[in-house]
């Protein structure tokens, strides 16, 4: 009977040792916003590298960059959306871990040895060999299983919320340096246009037909050119940064951005939109968590039920060279703790995702509101500067420097008319950026495209 022992001991670790192939969780994802849809992003790999040596390289743009390849290296390379990326990945991970069994447990025994007497050797032990299993009660695994597939999802929708996000803040700062670009023109031409009324105003003062005083206040003015030049300059550069960091970078390599700043699209009625906003990312996601809340609170509430461990064995009787069946059952007994506390809490936070929902949904609301307005009174102030104060501003300033160098008009005309032509530049300049930067923010926060996406040539 002693080799029959062995025997059921190598069946039971062959039990334990055993294990069902696990099954990789599949990507899961929101269908993708038609905002930006058609640029690819980053995807971390099905397993992690041992170099972690996982980012991918993208050359940077050297010369003139647009708005297309700005946003398809910031979708790329963005280091944000990358974190969102890996969080799903990390899911993924989760829901294969909620679908495995609780893991056996190989028990031995060995009692009636090592004592006094006729106990004192191995002649009167008894040794027991148990395989044990804990069985969950009240659908504990398939509770489980469902909150981490939520929880999988829930990323998704994370990472398409950051997507739009990144799609949105890089669009904006393209359109910052798109501003910068046009400010350090104008500056510049207008830099040149003080100089030629300082030459005009010199060459009128050596021939004694205005005052001295003239060229100082020419001079000044020329000065005041130069500091606005130099100022335009630095927030060039400084939205150059802004842009570059989109995509992770630091250094600008690109010699200038190309897009059209006057591009503007048909905007529908805010009433139209406001039905438009129920597809945000933002509000789709809470919807899912809300889902998830109540998934945590059947889980909860599963977990009243007490779980089972049955077990199962041989026991070997030294002295008798016998062996029987051993079986047991251990079951908690509910008297104190039936999880009331964590049910409880779980319906707690089921309300308090009603109420953000509802919160995110009237801050969604304020935001169209807002971003509609600056949207509607940029364009307004953009086409009544484009078509009725520059053209009349320029000609006014052109008009007022002939008759200042035939003498009909003093400086202090000429600079009246060049500060109104400079300052209704400016403004459009400002009213244009505003417009295309409220654009970015609609379409952000509808989820789609206002307008498209179109290369200048």
């Amino acid at each position: 009977m002693r080799s029959k022992l062995p025997t059921a001991f190598g069946v039971i670790l062959a039990l334990v040792l055993c294990r069902a192939p696990g099954a990789h969780a599949d990507v899961s994802r929101p269908k993708p916003h038609a905002l930006g849809k058609e640029f690819a992003s980053f995807q971390p790999p099905g397993q992690p590298q041992a170099d972690d040596s996982v980012s991918v390289r993208i050359e940077e743009p050297t010369g003139v960059v647009t708005l297309r390849q700005a946003l398809a290296l910031a979708l790329m390379k963005n280091p944000e959306l990358a974190v969102f990326s890996w969080e799903a990945r990390a899911r993924e991970a989760q829901v294969l871990q909620a679908r495995l069994l609780p893991n056996p447990e190989l028990d031995v025994e060995m009692e009636n040895f090592g004592g006094t007497g006729s106990f004192g050797g191995l002649d009167e032990a008894e040794t027991t060999v148990q395989l044990g299993q804990l069985v969950e009660l009240g659908g504990k695994r398939s509770k489980r299983k469902r909150a981490a597939a939520l929880d999988q999802d829930l990323a998704g929708w994370d990472y398409e919320i950051g997507r739009i996000q990144v799609f949105t803040e890089t669009s904006k700062a393209f359109v910052d340096v798109l501003v910068a670009q046009k400010r350090k023109e104008l500056n510049e031409e207008f830099v040149q246009l003080a100089e030629q009324v300082l030459d005009v105003v010199a060459e009128r003062v050596r021939a004694g037909k205005v005052s001295p005083i003239e060229e100082v206040k020419a001079r000044v003015a020329l000065a005041g050119r130069l500091i606005d030049k130099r100022s335009a300059e630095e927030e060039l550069a400084a939205a150059r940064k802004v842009l570059t960091a989109t995509w992770g970078g630091t250094v600008p390599m690109f010699s200038a951005a190309r897009g059209d700043l006057e591009r503007s699209p048909e905007v529908p009625s805010f009433e139209a939109l406001s039905e438009r906003v129920a597809d945000n990312p933002e509000m789709a996601r809470w919807l899912v968590e809300i889902e998830r809340r109540r998934a945590s609170l059947e889980a909860e509430r599963a977990g009243r039920f007490p779980d089972v461990r049955l077990s199962g064995g041989v026991r070997y009787i030294n002295p008798t060279d016998d062996w029987a069946f051993v079986a047991g059952l251990s079951v908690p007994i509910p008297v104190f703790n039936r999880n009331q506390g964590a049910t409880l809490e779980a319906q707690y936070r089921l309300a308090k995702a009603e109420e953000q929902r509802r919160a995110l949904h009237a801050r969604v609301q304020a935001a169209l509101v807002g971003t509609y307005q600056r949207l509607s009174s940029a364009r307004n102030e953009a086409t009544s500067l484009k078509n009725d104060v520059l053209p009349g501003a320029r000609s006014a300033f052109e008009a007022t420097g002939e008759g200042f160098q035939q003498g009909k008009f003093g400086y202090l005309e000429v600079l009246d008319a060049q500060r109104t032509f400079f300052e209704a530049q400016a403004r459009y300049t400002n009213a244009v950026g505003v417009l295309q930067k409220a654009i970015a923010d609609a379409e952000g926060l509808l989820g789609e495209p206002l307008i498209e996406i179109e290369d200048p040539a």
